[in-house]
Formats: structure tokens, C-alpha cells, sequence
């Protein structure tokens, strides 16, 4: 059932028992698998592909919530699995974005007034809740759940099965169930996007300074201005832990 009023180029493809509301927006190269639902205030680009049974634009899981129009923005070439969840936001004319080359598996749910950037790949039943902000080139592994207004920085692994109540640092892998923990540097992830192996030991050094030394932040970045050699990405992780340091996580940046 596709609503005369909903915007879909000539090829895209939409499956049985599809339902697209009037007031969509859907680009080129698209499918839409079978029993999906795409709702008022959803813009779509070219190339994605939405699994069986997913709901993108669903009204917002907020109390505060008053039925304004909201919408749903998303990119280029992502691939959203079976059942996924993705929210509109909350306050009227707001986003919830989503980038582009992303992979989101089945099950996950993204909650109002969340952006994601590019390339990012979301593991099975993770759930984001709403403001959080998951920045480019991310992983995030199974059945994790993020707290709202947590951002999760460039290049960073996030463990399965993790429960993220604090922003987690760029270039590192995070995670833990009782206790959020930056355990180290995502070195796969940092080899596959060709940072080099003595940028990857400045980053090795400034997470034990900031992340394992318990020294207090000011303390820590000190040692480390005098101590590591800075490169791009130590600037990045740096610039990030003073962010979330000032409590400045979780603002909404347009990928």
C-alpha cells in the first residue's frame, strides 16, 4: 500500500504487504523489502535497502513527544536489516539522520534525535537510545545498548554486550557490562584505514595517560602534551576526551 502523496523515483522497488505513508521521500535505487513500513517524514537518497519488517519514522518513544512533525533524514547506499526500528524526533522540524554506507543488522533500534554518520556497522539487537550520536567508521557489537545522549567517537570499536553510559573515545575499543572500560586502541580497525604504526603508538600512549593511569584529566593531558608525539589523531582523541570532560556529548552533528 503506497500512499499516492509519498515521492518514489521510477525504479525503486517495494515488496508485498509494504505500507509507505503519504509525505516520503524515497531516491533512487532503493528497495524496500516485504511487510517494511517507511512513515510520514521520511527522506531516503539512493542505493539503500530497507528488510523485511522494519519501521523507519515510527512517532518517538518520548514522553515529551506532543506530535509536531518531525522527520527522519537518511543518506546514501545503507543497508537497514530485517526489523530494524528507526525513531523521528522529538521538537518540531528536528532530525533523527542517518549517513551513508552504513550497515545496520537486525533488530537494532535507533531512538529519536540520534545521528549517525558514515560507514558504520551495527551488530544484531543493539539498541541506541535517543540524542546519541555515533560518529563515522564505528562498530558496535551485539545486544550493546547506549545510553541517551552518549556519542561514540571515530574509528572506535564498541564490545558486544556492553552497556555505554559514558562517551566512548575515538580510535579505541570500549565495552563492559558492570563497568564502562576503554581497554585499548582498535588496532584492526586503525590498520584498516591506514593509520600508521607510529601514529598507532601515540595513540597506544595517550589512552594509558588518559584511560589507565587514573591520573586526573588535567594532570593526564599535561603528561601527554609533554610526553607523546602529537599527530592528527591525537589531537581528535584529545579534542574529544575535553568534550565529554565539559559534559558537550551527545550534540546532534549532520554526518
Amino acid at each position: 500500500m503506497v500512499d499516492p502523496r509519498a515521492e518514489l523515483a521510477s525504479d525503486v522497488e517495494v515488496g508485498p504487504l509494504c505500507y509507505i505513508e503519504g509525505g516520503v521521500v524515497i531516491g533512487p535505487g532503493c528497495r524496500i523489502d516485504s511487510h517494511a513500513t517507511v512513515k510520514s517524514g521520511v527522506t531516503m537518497g539512493s542505493g539503500n535497502y530497507v528488510g523485511q519488517g522494519a519501521v523507519i519514522g515510527g512517532d518517538p518513544q518520548d514522553r515529551k513527544y506532543d506530535g509536531a512533525p518531525t522527520f527522519v533524514q537518511i543518506g546514501d547506499d545503507n543497508n537497514i536489516r530485517e526489523y530494524v526500528t528507526i525513531h523521528r524526533a522529538t521538537g518540531e522540524g528536528k532530525s533523527t539522520v542517518v549517513g551513508s554506507r552504513n550497515y545496520i543488522m537486525a533488530f537494532v533500534h535507533l531512538a529519536h534525535n540520534c545521528c549517525l554518520h558514515d560507514d558504520i556497522t551495527i551488530a544484531n539487537n543493539v539498541g541506541i537510545a535517543g540524542h546519541c550520536t555515533v560518529e563515522s567508521l564505528v562498530n558496535i557489537g551485539g545486544m550493546t545498548g547506549l545510553h541517551q545522549f552518549v556519542r561514540v567517537g571515530r574509528s572506535s570499536f564498541v564490545a558486544g554486550m556492553s552497556r555505554i553510559v559514558m562517551d566512548a573515545p575515538p580510535f579505541m575499543i570500549t565495552g563492559g557490562m558492570e563497568e564502562q572500560v576503554v581497554y585499548d586502541i582498535n588496532a584492526v580497525g586503525l590498520r584498516r584505514i591506514g593509520i600508521t604504526q607510529a601514529a598507532r603508538l601515540s595513540l597506544h600512549k595517550a589512552c594509558k595517560l588518559l584511560y589507565k593511569s587514573k591520573l586526573g584529566f588535567r594532570h593526564a593531558l599535561e603528561i601527554l602534551e609533554r610526553e607523546v608525539q602529537r599527530t592528527p589523531e591525537v589531537d581528535e582523541l584529545i579534542r574529544f576526551a575535553e568534550r565529554s570532560s565539559q559534559g558537550k556529548n551527545g550534540r546532534q552533528d549532520q554526518p
